[in-house]
């Protein structure tokens, strides 16, 4: 496989809009990078960059320190697999895959070892004689990976491609893509806007806003030590929750106040007095200790071993896990809990954590 380095990267659209903002970040050989942020984020203009789709306005892309700037798609050698699966639906599953092979003017017994090759790694040999419209969604997926796969390509584009799967299907292929990639040693570019993919995906994780990179690191870091807002709400389901207010000086001790909610925090945020922020708390961070909030209850969401509550308190709603056991009902009073060391705190101004 390979190992990919961009540099500087930006794409400008129109003279003004930023598709790509000097986004720099590293691949290592057999890495699974997972690129992810919310629609218009630049993350698949960022994929189409690197696959020669697109033209650079600025910076360099390297595969194995070769400068590939200036290469044509198909001198790339790279395969992208898009999230429409485009196959042909005349062709049954070994035509779809073999197609470019005798593109590329390969001899029979060299298509046929590398489709059956890919065939036995998806699963996919007892239908290599079936046409599309008789395969599930999963399998036609699986189909356009496997034409990436006779390729042996240097290196592996992934843009969205379980978008068109359902539920089940999706976390199916999202264990599969984990096993495929262990099998095949491959280095992987892969493109979501589902944060539950890229976490359980990506080795490393590269989240994206406006076209810019706001975090590079791996799933727990970007959970537990998220950079700035961004990072924090985008990243968990259900979402952070955030109260906006100031951090006070009480005879010494910090203190959160959004009145009349006030919370201590640690000593350390003194430094900070004066300062409006944001204060956020994970769903999964409320325990049985801690500084107290009390709250309105507005909605419970049973989900089998566990329980979500919504509910209200001074003008800001909170979403909190509680255990199964517990039956606040809606309209009540009820308290929740929430470690010091589990606060985050954000500049409201810049965003950055403090």
């Amino acid at each position: 496989m390979a190992e990919l380095r961009l540099e500087k990267v930006t794409k400008i659209f129109d003279h003004k809009i930023y598709g790509a903002k000097e986004i720099t970040f590293q691949a290592k050989d057999k890495e699974f990078i997972v690129l992810v942020g919310p629609s218009g984020c630049g993350k698949t203009t960022t994929l189409r960059l690197i696959a020669g789709l697109e033209q650079l306005t600025s910076g360099n892309i390297f595969i194995d320190n070769e400068c590939i700037d200036k290469l044509s798609p198909g001198e790339r050698n790279v395969a992208m697999v898009f999230q429409n699966y485009a196959l042909y639906p005349h062709m049954n599953v070994y035509d779809n895959m073999a197609f470019a092979l005798k593109m590329r003017g390969y001899d029979s017994d060299e298509i046929e070892k590398r489709v059956k090759n890919a065939a036995d790694i998806l699963g996919l040999t007892s239908f290599l004689k079936r046409k599309p419209a008789k395969l599930s969604g999963g399998q036609r997926q699986r189909v356009a990976l496997g034409r990436a796969i006779v390729r042996e390509p240097r290196l592996f584009l992934f843009d969205e491609p379980l978008s068109n799967l359902d539920a089940t299907l999706r976390v199916q292929m999202r264990t599969e893509l984990a096993r495929i990639h262990k099998r095949l040693s491959a280095t992987i570019i892969y493109v979501t806007h589902d944060q539950v993919e890229a976490m359980t995906l990506g080795q490393k994780i590269i989240v994206l806003k406006d076209g810019e990179v706001q975090q590079i690191a791996d799933p727990l870091t970007l959970y537990n030590n998220p950079d700035n807002k961004f990072v924090a709400g985008f990243i968990g389901s259900p979402p952070m929750n955030f109260i906006r207010g100031k951090i006070e000086n009480n005879n010494g001790e910090a203190i959160f106040v959004h009145p009349p909610l006030k919370l201590k925090l640690k000593k350390r945020f003194l430094s900070s007095a004066g300062k409006e922020v944001e204060l956020g708390i994970r769903p999964d961070d409320f325990s049985e200790d801690g500084l107290e909030i009390e709250i309105i209850v507005d909605l419970i969401q049973p989900m089998g071993n566990e329980k979500y509550i919504y509910g209200h308190c001074e003008g800001i709603t909170l979403c909190a896990r509680i255990p199964p056991d517990l039956y606040p009902e809606p309209e009540e009073s009820f308290k929740l809990k929430v470690p010091q060391d589990k606060i985050y705190l954000f500049d409201a101004q810049t965003e950055k954590r403090l």
